[in-house]
């Protein structure tokens, strides 16, 4: 069952942050406003199964890579990062919320304190940096990318 975000509604402007990729390139969100639609893909854990399957199979579907940048967002370290990109050959960005811990999540109101990670949030931002679309999945249930297609799609 898929709800709404609890974070910025559709129309409002997605929250700016700084942080780094599974490089240690430094990531601003707004360095893609005016350039690219965003969408911000939240997940819990690199390496763990739901996580994998949602993220191999957006590795899979270079069309819909090629639609926007994708940036996906975990609690984990950036060295975790880097290894589990390299095992799974993720070919977008993974974007550490370590530290402060879990405070691009908690802007976005995905975060969740007791397990100290994000929820299975997604958001679709446009240029100019408006959120334009949302879901959030419960931790078990992977995400639709078709719903990712036609979110995108929506944007012209």
């Amino acid at each position: 069952m898929t709800v709404p975000a609890a974070g910025p509604a559709a129309g409002s402007r997605a929250p700016d942050f700084q942080t780094q990729n599974q490089y240690g390139e430094p990531v601003r969100l707004s360095d893609y406003a005016g350039r690219r639609d965003v969408v911000l893909v939240f997940y819990p854990y690199a390496f763990s199964q739901v996580c994998t399957s949602e993220l191999t199979a957006l590795r899979d579907r270079p069309s819909l890579l090629a639609a926007a940048e994708f940036l996906a967002v975990s609690c984990d370290p950036m060295f975790t990062l880097r290894a589990y990109a390299d095992a799974q050959q993720l070919p977008f960005g993974l974007l550490t919320d370590f530290w402060p811990h879990g405070a691009i999540a908690s802007a976005y109101g995905v975060f969740d304190a007791d397990r100290g990670c994000a929820v299975r949030g997604t958001f679709v931002i446009d240029r100019a940096g408006i959120v334009r679309w949302s879901v959030v999945n419960p931790l078990p249930e992977a995400r639709n990318l078709d719903d990712y297609a036609e979110a995108l799609a929506k944007l012209g």
